[in-house]
């Protein structure tokens, strides 16, 4: 005998979604536009060679139902995970300054020879992370449930 279906089945399920190529990055990136995050949460685990931050992503693709519905728009604590990084360089972040929140600007992978490449993140401010990594493997795992945006407004870049 089969269930109807319940109201609460229709609810959004968290993200998690994995980037194996360059068109897969693209999705992410859309997605983790405009997340913010302090210093204090980027990690780089250097013997299990994964560069992670927690970060505070704005719900995108909540934004046309929280419009049409006329309420705040939303974000959700998300992880962004790269694997199979060797090596990290940053410009104009300073780790050390664990009050400082970096906006999450684009991401975007430039691939190299045999599968390598280069994850760059491009920050708010002229910060950068470039992460070298051997082959493409870039999470995206929301970890909380959303919450109002602080601002309750959508993120915009005025031109």
């Amino acid at each position: 005998m089969s269930e109807d279906a319940r109201f609460e089945d229709g609810r959004e399920a968290p993200l998690r979604l994995k980037a194996l190529d360059t068109e897969d990055v693209a999705v992410i990136a859309a997605l983790v536009q405009d997340a913010v995050f302090p210093a204090s949460e980027m990690k780089w685990d250097r013997k299990a060679r994964r560069f992670a931050i927690l970060l505070n992503r704005f719900r995108w693709e909540d934004a046309p139902k929280a419009e049409m519905r006329k309420r705040s728009y939303e974000r959700v604590q998300a992880v962004l995970a790269v694997e199979d990084v060797h090596k990290v360089q940053v410009q104009g972040v300073d780790q050390a300054d664990t009050d400082m929140v970096y906006s999450l600007l684009s991401l975007a992978f430039l691939p190299g020879e045999d599968g390598t490449g280069r994850v760059e993140l491009t920050l708010a401010g002229d910060g950068a992370i470039a992460l070298e990594v051997e082959a493409l493997e870039v999470v995206l795992r929301d970890v909380t449930r959303p919450y109002v945006a602080p601002s309750r407004k959508a993120p915009s870049h005025p031109e």
